[in-house]
C-alpha cells in the first residue's frame, strides 16, 4: 500500500485522522496527495504530515491510484462531476466517506462504471479507534478491497457489509454511537455531583468507568449481557440500579433513539431528556441500597 499514490478531495478532520493513520501504519508522506481549497488548513497538513497539498481536485485526482472522497456530503455531487473526465481515464479506486451519500447517486456524478467503496467510519477514527463498515460495487476487485480495508484499518476497526442498505444500520449503531455513550457520560456525570460528588470527581470516575467497561467487554469472550450479569450481585447496589433500569424500559429507549437516527422521529433533546431521567432514577436507587447495607451489615437500625 505504502507505493499506492492516495489522493484525498478534502482536507478535514476525518482525512487527517486517515492520514495521521496511514503513516502510522508505515506509509509513504510522499505517496499522499491532498487537495483542499483553504491556504491555511494545505500548510497544517503539509507542516504536520510532511504530504504534497494542492487546491486544485482535478490534480490531485490525476495523480492518485486511490481517491479518498473526504468533502461533506452537500457538496460530493459537484466535486465528482468534476473528477469524472479523470475517473473515466484513469480508472482508480475511489472511497467516500462521506454519510449517507448512495453508491448509484456517486457512480452516475463520477460519470458511469466506476470502483466504488462507500464507508461509514465514525468519530473515533480521529483517535485511531474508530469502527468503520465498507460496501463495494461489483466493479472492486479483491485487491482494491483488500487496500480500501488497510486504510480504513489504520483507524480502527473495519466490517464489510454485502448489502449498502445495511450502511443505514452502521449509521444508526456506530456511526452516530458515540455521542449516545457520551449522552450517558453526560448523565452519569450530572447525577454524580447531584449525589454530592465534585465535578472534577464525577468527570474522572465517569469517564474511567467507562472506559474500563469498553475495555473489559473488548478482552472478554463473553458476551456484554454475561458480563453485566457477572458484575451484578444478588441483592447489591448493581441490581437495584439495573432494576430501575429495566422497570423504565431502558432498552425500548435505546430502540427509540436509533431510530429517530434513521428516520429523525422524535427530537433528540426529549431523549435526552428521558435518559437523564432514568440515570438519575437508577443511581439514586443504587446509592440507597448502598446506605441500606452499610446500616444493615454494621449492625444499626
Amino acid at each position: 500500500m505504502k507505493d499506492i499514490p492516495i489522493g484525498f478531495i478534502g482536507g478535514g478532520n476525518m482525512a487527517r485522522s486517515l492520514i495521521g493513520g496511514l503513516l502510522a501504519s508505515g506509509g509513504d508522506p510522499d505517496r499522499i496527495w491532498v487537495a483542499e481549497p483553504d491556504a491555511g488548513h494545505r500548510e497544517l497538513l503539509r507542516g504536520r504530515f510532511g504530504v504534497h497539498t494542492g487546491a486544485d481536485n482535478r490534480e490531485i485526482a490525476a495523480r492518485s491510484e486511490v481517491i479518498v472522497l473526504a468533502v461533506k456530503p452537500q457538496v460530493l455531487c459537484s466535486v465528482a462531476e468534476a473528477l469524472a473526465d479523470i475517473v473515466q481515464t484513469r480508472r482508480p479506486l475511489m472511497i467516500s466517506i462521506a454519510a449517507g451519500v448512495r453508491e448509484p447517486d456517486i457512480r452516475r456524478w463520477l460519470g458511469g462504471e466506476a470502483a466504488i467503496v462507500r464507508t461509514m467510519p465514525n468519530t473515533p477514527a480521529l483517535v485511531g479507534s474508530g469502527a468503520t463498515a465498507l460496501f463495494a460495487n461489483t466493479q472492486v476487485n479483491d485487491e482494491q478491497r483488500q487496500l480500501a480495508e488497510s486504510i480504513m484499518r489504520s483507524v480502527g476497526l473495519t466490517v464489510w457489509v454485502e448489502q449498502e442498505r445495511m450502511l443505514d444500520a452502521v449509521t444508526a449503531l456506530s456511526g452516530s454511537g458515540p455521542a449516545y455513550f457520551f449522552l450517558l457520560m453526560e448523565a452519569l456525570e450530572k447525577m454524580g455531583v447531584q449525589l454530592g460528588l465534585d465535578p472534577e470527581v464525577a468527570r474522572l470516575l465517569t469517564l474511567q468507568t467507562a472506559f474500563g467497561a469498553a475495555k473489559m467487554a473488548l478482552e472478554s469472550p463473553e458476551n456484554p449481557a454475561a458480563l453485566r450479569a457477572r458484575v451484578t450481585s444478588p441483592g447489591g447496589t448493581t441490581e437495584r440500579a439495573i432494576s430501575v433500569f429495566q422497570d423504565e424500559k431502558l432498552d425500548k429507549l435505546i430502540a427509540r433513539s436509533l431510530a429517530a437516527s434513521l428516520a429523525l422521529l422524535e427530537a433528540p433533546e426529549l431523549l435526552a431528556e428521558e435518559l437523564d431521567a432514568v440515570v438519575a432514577k437508577a443511581l439514586e436507587a443504587a446509592r440507597h441500597r448502598s446506605e441500606e447495607l452499610g446500616n444493615l451489615l454494621g449492625g444499626q437500625p
